[in-house]
């Protein structure tokens, strides 16, 4: 059986209606969740970053891509895993608190850089942008506080240095 990871695949596509659910769709029928996903405009008009977590095997995800570059609307994609990159997702934790716990809530947020962006008699809101893992981390040490709502924009990825990923469509690999 072939080993899986969890791949963060980057696709530049044409922003248009209807694309999104092209894409997901494929993943779908092959029967692949999608573990994050996040979605937004490029420094190029027209065209918008898909930043997907996939977990599949390296043989899988290469037929995936393949795939990818076979619906019209797909510029380029990108499995960033094993290539040098910086990863990032938002997290806003809206967590119970009481005028005994404020203090130490406030101090775990501050030792994870966070920023609290909310506070209420009974609540405080948790800002952070950060590695997934220390989103994870903090999540997991607020939990004893009482989370009431959590809300996580999923992974998004830029490979580090001077590579980039252009909008030229790219079909050698396809």
């Amino acid at each position: 059986m072939p080993s899986h990871k969890k791949h963060t695949l980057v696709a530049l596509v044409d922003d248009h209606p209807g694309v999104m659910n092209r894409v997901v769709s494929l993943f779908r029928r092959r029967g692949f969740n999608i573990e994050s996903i996040s979605v937004g405009a490029t420094e190029t008009p027209m065209v918008s970053r898909i930043t997907m977590v996939v977990d599949a095997s390296n043989v899988e995800i290469d037929q995936v891509i393949k795939q990818l570059y076979k619906l019209l609307e797909v510029r380029k994609v990108v499995d960033l895993t094993f290539d040098p990159s910086v990863e990032r997702e938002l997290a806003l934790v809206k967590v119970t608190a009481t005028k005994d716990t404020r203090s130490e809530i406030m101090q775990m947020v501050s030792i994870y850089q966070g920023k609290i962006v909310d506070v209420t008699r009974n609540t405080i809101i948790v800002e952070l942008a950060s590695s997934v893992e220390k989103v994870e981390s903090l999540i997991a040490l607020l939990r004893p506080f009482g989370i009431k709502e959590i809300a996580r924009t999923g992974r998004v990825a830029m490979a580090r240095g001077a590579s980039e990923i252009s909008v030229v469509r790219d079909e050698a690999t396809a």
